[in-house]
């Protein structure tokens, strides 16, 4: 055959043979299979072409290469049989181990099962993922009816043509973690050597959306379950502890401590349905006993809940355990509620009150509470029962804490001093010159605002400026026309520049400390003041008004109307004072005293 090597070569591990159809089957072997015992082989099929042998002598180079590397399959086994092993050994919840046998069930075995697990690679993981967002029953496209049942039937309108609908992102996600578990299994057991898992891309995780019932609808659950009192203390404590359903029907009276100053409720068991044996308690869920301190209102619920139940035991001649449920339809407390039943009827009130929320949605309410009153994420996880040091609810509640980061924000803007005001451009420029120009137009303004240049002075000549300050007489040239659009000088009759009889702002000579009588006048040019009212040297309120601080009798009016908004009466204006400043800046201008009116 063409391309078929000479046979003087020595011989090389494995062996390639010709099937009848003509193409070559390449076999090496690699050691023995842990799972069967027998040996195993690794085995291509080249198809027939005038270049087969040269590729088969690669593949087989390809295969002796991967098991030296050690990152060959070891073992024949299939997908089913890596899950069935890697299930006998798991060590989660009963739960979960019920929900990862209905995704084998439904999902992996009738598409990947049959493959070795050698075979599985990241393309068909990906093509699989695709397949599963597109039709939850990977139909493929192909029309047909959904039956109500199997075998021969009368079909009714159950029996329906099938729509695809996607398999939700998170359930895809529990798919691959199944997936992923079992190969990271399969690499320390030696069945592969690489897992392709890692390469995988399951669709990204949905953002949480909490959407916990309003301050309204909440206020119409707890009247609505106010009608029987033991079910009305089983709801406010789910909205005010935030516990999962499960929790709160495990929680016994040994469990509460209701004494003065120490009310608490511990947390340490859950009920949980446990596959083929019904409700029972078990373990929590994230396996973390936790303690929540009870407001007043919801331990003193609790202590009314507790001495209606030992009354009823009472009357019937029985006594509350130290270990009863709290939350029970027996009157010795020895049983508790399922938390199927407690969903169920949550349920059936909320519809009575058209408001759509589930029972799990009171723990959003305790949670978005705790958040927006200010509470440290940390310690909101801790109540909860978080995992990850707050990691969790940070992420299930970013929305919340959003707000409550700025509304936080706003409480220290309300506590911070009057921010100055900005400057302009031209003070700005008056205040720190950049270039040399501009700093010879700002030392010619504060020698203006110092008097050593009196009003219709002549102004130095370019040249004089430029050998004064060391600069060319272009630079000098240019610093005498930015004074002059300053206004600071004008061009007089004679050609020459001389000052104008008029004053340079505060704002121009900030090394200079004003003084009171230049704030002064500086603030009437602003007119923005601060001003503080007290009665009988207590603050009673601060507010900003336009005003010019040397009309005595329109800061007498703003006084008198500052006492009549603050409820005092005229009279007794004797008894105010009222601070004056210049707005955004701490500097006391004056102090009005309020006269005494005589009738």
């Amino acid at each position: 055959m063409a391309g078929r090597p000479g046979t003087g070569k020595a011989r090389a591990r494995g062996n390639i043979e010709t099937l009848r159809s003509g193409a070559l089957r390449v076999r090496v072997y690699a050691g023995e299979d842990p799972v069967t015992g027998k040996r195993h082989n690794l085995i291509e099929v080249i198809p027939p072409g005038p270049k087969a042998w040269r590729e088969a002598e690669a593949a087989r180079a390809r295969l002796l290469q991967q098991i030296a590397e050690r990152r060959n399959p070891r073992t024949s086994a299939t997908v089913d049989e890596l899950l069935t092993r890697y299930l006998d050994q798991f060590d989660g919840s009963p739960n979960t181990l019920e929900l990862y046998r209905a995704h084998i069930r439904n999902h992996i075995s009738p598409c990947l099962g049959h493959l070795r697990v050698g075979k599985l690679d990241p393309e068909t993981l990906d093509s699989f993922y695709a397949e599963l967002r597109r039709c939850r029953t990977r139909c493929r496209g192909r029309a047909r009816i959904e039956h109500r049942a199997e075998g021969p039937h009368e079909c009714t309108e159950k029996c329906r043509r099938h729509e695809c609908r996607p398999l939700a992102p998170t359930t895809i996600r529990h798919i691959h973690f199944v997936l992923s578990g079992a190969y990271k299994k399969a690499v320390r057991w030696g069945w592969v050597g690489e897992n392709p898992m890692e390469k995988a891309q399951p669709p990204a995780a949905p953002r949480s959306n909490p959407q916990p019932p309003t301050a309204e609808q909440a206020a119409r659950i707890v009247a609505e379950s106010w009608r029987d009192p033991d079910w009305s203390t089983l709801v406010w404590t789910a909205m005010t502890t935030g516990a999962r359903r499960g929790e709160l029907c495990a929680i016994r009276l040994s469990l509460l401590d209701l004494s003065e100053g120490r009310e608490a409720v511990w947390l340490r068991t859950a009920i949980r349905r446990e596959p083929g044996a019904g409700w029972g308690e078990g373990e929590l869920k994230t396996h973390q006993q936790r303690r929540i301190a009870l407001d007043a209102e919801t331990a003193a619920a609790l202590r009314e809940h507790v001495d209606r139940c030992r009354e009823r035991a009472a009357a019937l001649g029985v006594e509350l355990r130290p270990d009863a449920f709290v939350f029970s339809n027996a009157f010795d407390g020895s049983t508790f509620l399922t938390p199927d039943s407690v969903t169920q009827r949550y349920d059936r009130m909320a519809a009575r009150l058209g408001i759509e929320t589930t029972l799990h949605k009171l723990r959003h309410y305790s949670a978005t509470e705790l958040i927006m009153a200010g509470v440290n994420p940390r310690t909101v996880a801790g109540r909860l029962g978080h995992g990850g040091g707050g990691t969790s609810t940070l992420k299930t509640y970013t929305a919340w804490v959003s707000e409550a980061d700025q509304r936080a924000a706003s409480g220290i803007g309300a506590s911070m001093p009057h921010r100055p005001a900005a400057l302009g451009p031209e003070a700005q420029r008056r205040a720190t010159p950049r270039y040399p120009y501009e700093g010879i137009a700002a030392e010619l303004g504060r020698r203006i605002e110092e008097g050593s240049l009196t009003p219709e002075d002549d102004v130095p000549s370019a040249a004089a400026v430029a050998v004064a300050h060391d600069v060319s007489l272009a630079a000098a040239k240019r610093a005498l026309a930015l004074a002059q659009e300053w206004g600071l000088v004008e061009r007089s009759d004679r050609n020459t520049l001389r000052v104008i009889a008029r004053k340079l702002s505060v704002a121009a000579a900030p090394e200079v400390e004003p003084p009171a009588a230049a704030a002064a006048a500086s603030c009437r040019a602003r007119s923005m003041l601060t001003f503080t009212l007290r009665h009988c040297g207590a603050r009673v309120t601060r507010f900003s008004a336009a005003a010019d601080p040397s009309d005595g009798e329109a800061l007498e009016q703003l006084l008198v109307d500052a006492v009549a908004r603050s409820g005092g009466a005229p009279e007794c204006i004797g008894e105010y004072e009222m601070d004056v400043e210049l707005a955004g800046v701490e500097e006391l201008l004056m102090t009005l005293v309020g006269a005494r009116r005589r009738g």
